[in-house]
């Protein structure tokens, strides 16, 4: 299975990433802001989708969402 980034290029387990644009955090008033990098992050069984430490709380994030830092 390939998992890519919003603009193509292929990721991989301990990958780091940049969201580029602001996310609502479902269930939480808060907001993961364009620009935070999230570091080593881990495929998920879904190819939409990877796990990472977004301000010490794990969290799924769509690739859509997501740039190969």
């Amino acid at each position: 299975m390939e998992v890519k980034d919003s603009n193509g290029n292929l990721l991989n387990d301990g990958d780091s990433v940049t969201v580029i644009k602001d996310l609502k955090v479902r269930g939480s008033a808060g907001v993961i802001k364009r620009g935070t990098m999230v570091r080593n992050i881990r495929l998920t069984d879904f190819e939409g989708e990877v796990e990472g430490k977004v301000e010490k709380t794990m969290m799924v994030l769509k690739t859509e969402f997501l740039k190969k830092a």
